[in-house]
């Protein structure tokens, strides 16, 4: 994979239809047979396993905290490596009663405990897919992780600028675009130097992108794009394993309160009362 984004999901800060699931559930048809999703355990249920295995999709997620996995029932494959049937779980609150009768009564997944994680597979055949094979391809979904992170931090897409919905909405798909046109330079300069894209850092193809194209502008040159994929593959990313990070900021924050009101209501009520304290003071 290269990274790219094909499609994202936009919805209302709360209410029906904003969680991670109903926003999904309007992506599927991105999705074509032969393909592969990787996912953590929140996506891990009964439906949507179904729906993916309609498509001839396959999935590999982390099992839900909330289901029990006893390795002492169904097939066994090998040490902690199972085929169980999963029955169909009472019909959500959304969905319609011809829809539920839709689904089938069971669909058979594959439960394999790799590390300290037990996985759930539509992979069900131990030769075809290994134990082994399942755990490295799970580990693999850590790149989203760092996609995303080059989307918000990389770019800066953290925090959005706009002030109306449409105008965020606009700048959402603007970020993607120049995301995508990064990975777009990647799977170039990848493909001339015999590399994988994930082989090569976005964090240097930007920089040099940047300053490419500012040159670009103001000499008037037309250099060829072949140069510039020679640059952008000097840079290779090390194959870091297995990596463990603490989820924590280095850094103090600032001891000044949010602003929680408009800034000219903050204005009127420094003038009249003064200045807040700092946080801690």
């Amino acid at each position: 994979s290269n990274g790219a984004v094909l499609d994202a999901g936009i919805g209302p800060y709360q209410g029906k239809g904003t969680g991670e699931h109903g926003l999904f559930r309007g992506l599927k048809a991105c999705f074509v047979a032969g393909d592969v999703m990787l996912a953590d355990s929140y996506y891990c249920s009964y439906f949507l396993i179904a729906d993916l295995l309609r498509r001839g999709v396959d999935v590999l997620f982390e099992q839900h905290g909330a289901r029990s996995t006893d390795f002492r029932r169904g097939e066994r494959l090998g040490v902690r490596d199972h085929l169980v049937q999963w029955p169909k779980s009472a019909r959500p609150a959304w969905m319609s009663a011809e829809e539920y009768r839709g689904y089938p009564d069971e669909i058979k997944v594959r439960e394999v405990k790799v590390g300290k994680k037990v996985l759930v597979s539509t992979f069900l055949s131990p030769s075809k897919m290994p134990k082994a094979e399942l755990g490295k391809l799970y580990w693999q979904r850590w790149n989203v992780e760092l996609d995303l992170r080059n989307i918000k931090t990389t770019l800066g897409m953290d925090t959005l600028r706009c002030k109306t919905p449409q105008m965020c909405e606009k700048e959402f798909w603007a970020y993607l675009l120049a995301y995508n046109l990064i990975r777009l330079l990647m799977a170039g300069a990848a493909l001339q130097a015999d590399v994988l894209p994930r082989q090569l850092s976005f964090k240097h193809t930007l920089q040099i992108w940047v300053a490419w194209s500012r040159r670009q502008f103001l000499s008037g040159s037309g250099e060829d794009t072949a140069t510039l994929f020679v640059l952008i593959a000097q840079i290779r990313v090390a194959d870091r394993p297995g990596r463990i990070e603490p989820r924590a900021v280095k850094r103090r924050p600032k001891p000044f309160p949010r602003l929680d009101r408009p800034r000219q209501q903050a204005r009127m009520e420094i003038e009249k009362y003064g200045h807040a304290k700092k946080l801690g003071a």
